[in-house]
Formats: structure tokens, sequence, C-alpha cells
């Protein structure tokens, strides 16, 4: 699918869930980066990516990618999700 219509964000993103699923990290990440770069989200991907990010032993690639999601999140109105990964980041990353 979308080999026939790149340009298909919807298929993008699902395509990457499917692989985070797999646990397939390196894919998420290429995917999502892509993603990211062509069209404008409105945090979710960047929670998805951190993830990745951290499964694969990036923490300060994570650590950025929340941040983003962060501004992203209140800037598209989903308080919640950014207080998720705000939660994330002091709870779960946070220098020790």
């Amino acid at each position: 699918m979308l080999a026939d219509d790149p340009s298909n964000s919807m298929v993008m993103f699902g395509l990457a869930k499917e692989y985070e699923k797999l646990g397939e990290h390196e894919k998420v990440i290429s995917l999502l980066e892509e993603y990211l770069e062509g069209f404008d989200d409105e945090g979710n991907a960047y929670g998805v990516l951190a993830n990745a990010y951290l499964q694969n032993g990036d923490r300060e690639k994570a650590i950025e990618t929340y941040e983003r999601g962060v501004e992203v999140a209140i800037t598209h109105g989903h308080p919640s999700m950014a207080n998720e990964y705000k939660m994330t980041l002091e709870m779960d990353l946070a220098d020790q």
C-alpha cells in the first residue's frame, strides 16, 4: 500500500505502529523520521518514535523526541498527551 502511495500519512503511521508491535525499532525510527519530515503530526508519532529510540538504546534522542512531542501536543490542543510525555521525562528519563 505504501509503495503505491508513499505520500499517504495514515498508511505510513499505521505501518510504523505494526513495526512497533513486532519490535522492529529500527524500522519504526526510519519510517517515523520520514513521516515527521513530511507531515504535520499532533503528537502521537513523537511518543512512538521516542519509545523506539529508547528501545534501541538511544536515550538522548528519546528525550529530545519526547520534549518535541510535548511542544507539538500542546500546540495541537492535546494537554493529556503532553502531560504523559512530561511524566515519562520526569519519572523514567530524568538524570539520576
